[in-house]
């Protein structure tokens, strides 16, 4: 599980990230980032209907890309607020895969 110091929660942080032009995707994932100006960096992670309808997929999809998240934090540079936006064709991914396609984004987005 992803510590709270980690998480982005309020409202206004993810709008004001979300209206950020920065960031980096893929087919299964992208990243919009912008800089907190804190010591840590945060992150969100947001798996719409449009992926699944069903609500198991959709949070099963989220604790996956959390725990990769978290396995990552010590490479991923500090003092920034990352939401992670997914897109359908995380369903048919593993885990690893997931893992990969991530890492490689991260790496565009200039986090690694």
């Amino acid at each position: 599980m992803l510590a709270k110091d980690f998480r982005l929660r309020h409202e206004k942080d993810i709008a004001k990230t979300l209206k950020s032009k920065a960031g980096a995707f893929d087919t299964a994932c992208g990243v919009k980032v912008v800089k907190n100006g804190l010591v840590a960096s945060r992150f969100a992670v947001v798996v719409g209907t449009k992926v699944s309808k069903k609500a198991v997929d959709r949070n099963r999809i989220r604790r996956q890309y959390r725990e990769i998240v978290r396995s990552m934090m010590k490479e991923i540079k500090p003092g920034f607020d990352v939401i992670l936006l997914t897109a359908k064709p995380a369903l048919e991914l593993d885990y690893h895969q997931k893992e990969a396609k991530l890492r490689s984004t991260l790496h565009r987005a200039k986090l690694l």
